[in-house]
């Protein structure tokens, strides 16, 4: 647990970072304590728009398709959308959802959900109707926002659900369900009162491994945005592409920092790897937060693509959401130069470690180290925390946007205060963290225990793979072995014992998959995290001889 000396650290440490990152705007100390008095009566991810609202209104917030909106008009819709729905009926004791992609109105729901202190469900826009049924009713969602595709989905609801369209693409459409424009259009969009206590978001897990659970996000000090902003270089005044999926941690986080830094976020509703080029060039963007799938596809348009672009501005490309392979960090370097900032976390824990450019150039694959105000240590399987470098262990974090525990009642484990990430890992004797792979992951292959990560590393800089995945299935005389899922290149011979050859060389034998299965793509959802249980049905080519 941490300690009275260890909490006075992390908050000296977290206003530190703040005042450097222009955060606490030195010496505009008055524009701090706004967005101080915002964040007290709107909560964090609100009142820091309220307060840009009165001091910096005509500054441009958001670009998405319909154009650009300022700070002022951002937060004057939000005011009358909270208005309508309390005059609805629809009051802080209500659970509300949204199922929305990048845009304004996703934005202003999130806004508006705050200040009429609602909590709101963040809906994956890959929900088929059977999950958002059930997410919608254990989470007693009472008001639901959705853009008009994926109004069949709507349909799965409780009827006494309140409907609203965000984005509209029939604006003829016969629907009872009143969009936002016209409900905030007709409505008084002053100044709202604050709730008693402001709304928070219930993130969803990723679902890989069943039904999403839903994390909540409530009140969290202002501090805690100090972990964002230690080691990546977010400053007030940027503009940021906003590619992430906002419903995703990894999107509503740096959304929430870059509106509480006055910044202008670019977003587009469908994410297309040259078009997000090309906004990042056209809006002279610094900062480009991603998933890993998203930077991989990014980089695969190859040097002859990117160089139509300029991305001279770009000095932060921000990843996060599932592992990146040393071979991606060192493309992005090549195509980029030294921008990429890994994250590792969950949606449990949030942040756990960040990665900066000189760390992934120094030791590819690394997860970095802890910002401020976060904690990080392993455990071995009896529970005793390891110090030595070089040791596997259990990942355990403390952090100031941990969660509570989820929706339903259950939580994750828990030791000395801090929170299981589900993944195993080791520091290395400079202090940098390695993630070695899930903790569910690891299989014993004639009684080696494998970790499936550090092959899957290894195959992708084999120049004829684009993507891969390698899980353990049983096998009758070692116990379990290794199957490896590869998406060649165009130009791959799909040689399945080169591959095997590539890891021969390099690992022990034992390490070798002995199944190599070639696939067109990886079965991945919509934040681009890998779906293993769909592998395990699709067969694998004879073994080698």
């Amino acid at each position: 647990m941490p300690t009275v000396l260890t909490k006075t650290t992390d908050a000296l440490g977290a206003v530190r970072v703040m005042i450097r990152s222009g955060l606490v705007p030195f010496p505009r100390l008055d524009r701090g304590i706004a967005s101080l008095a915002g964040v007290a009566r709107f909560g964090p991810f609100a009142g820091p728009v309220h307060a840009h609202a009165r001091t910096e209104p005509r500054t441009p917030a958001l670009v998405d398709e319909l154009g650009t909106l300022d700070y002022g008009t951002l937060d004057a819709s939000a005011n009358a959308l909270a208005r309508a729905w309390h005059t609805a009926g629809i009051t802080a004791e209500h659970t509300a959802a949204v199922l929305c992609r990048n845009h304004r109105w996703l934005v202003v729901t999130m806004l508006a959900s705050a200040k009429n202190g609602n909590r709101l469900v963040l809906m994956n826009t890959g929900f088929g109707a059977p999950q958002l049924a059930g997410v919608a009713t254990r989470e007693g969602v009472h008001a639901f926002v959705f853009d008009d595709e994926f109004a069949p989905l709507a349909d799965a609801l409780d009827p006494s659900v309140a409907r609203y369209r965000a984005w509209v693409d029939d604006p003829a459409a016969e629907t009872t369900a009143p969009t936002l424009a016209d409900t905030i259009a007709r409505t008084d969009d002053s100044d709202v009162s604050p709730p008693d206590t402001p709304g928070g978001f219930v993130l969803l897990t990723s679902g890989t491994t069943g039904t999403p659970k839903g994390a909540p996000r409530g009140r969290t000090s202002p501090l805690a945005s100090a972990q964002f902003l230690d080691r990546v270089p977010l400053r007030r005044g940027q503009r940021m592409m906003m590619a992430a999926p906002a419903f995703h941690g990894t999107g509503v986080s740096q959304l929430a920092i870059a509106l509480a830094l006055g910044q202008c976020v670019v977003t587009a509703r469908r994410f297309d790897p040259e078009n997000t080029v090309a906004l990042v060039a056209e809006h002279a963007c610094d900062a480009l937060v991603v998933v890993p799938t998203m930077l991989q596809r990014i980089v695969d348009l190859g040097p002859d693509v990117l160089s139509r672009y300029d991305t001279s501005h770009l000095s932060i490309v921000f990843a996060a959401g599932s592992p990146i392979s040393p071979d991606l960090s060192a493309r992005t370097a090549r195509a980029f130069g030294p921008v990429l900032y890994n994250l590792y976390g969950s949606t449990e824990v949030a942040v756990a470690t960040v990665a900066t450019p000189g760390e992934l150039a120094e030791a590819p694959g690394t997860a970095g180290r802890p910002p401020v105000t976060c904690h990080v240590a392993l455990y071995d399987d009896e529970g005793h925390r390891i110090t030595q470098p070089g040791v596997t262990g259990r990942i355990f974090v403390a952090s100031g946007l941990s969660f509570e525990g989820y929706t339903d009642g259950r939580d994750k484990e828990r030791r000395d205060g801090l929170l299981s990430t589900g993944d195993v890992g080791h520091f290395d004797s400079r202090g940098l963290l390695f993630v070695d792979g899930r903790d569910d992951d690891m299989i014993v292959s004639g009684g080696e225990n494998v970790y499936p990560l550090e092959v899957e590393n290894l195959l992708a800089d084999h120049e004829e793979v684009m993507d891969v995945a390698v899980i353990g299935v049983e096998d009758p005389e070692f116990g379990h072995r290794l199957r490896a899922f590869v998406v060649p290149t165009a130009n791959s011979a799909r040689d399945a014992d080169a591959l095997r050859a590539h890891v021969k060389a390099r690992l022990a034998r034992y390490k070798v998959p002995r199944d190599v299965v070639f696939v067109d793509e990886l079965p991945r959802n919509t934040t681009g995290k890998l779906l293993r249980r769909a592998l395990t049905d699709l067969e694998p080519e004879p073994p080698a001889a």
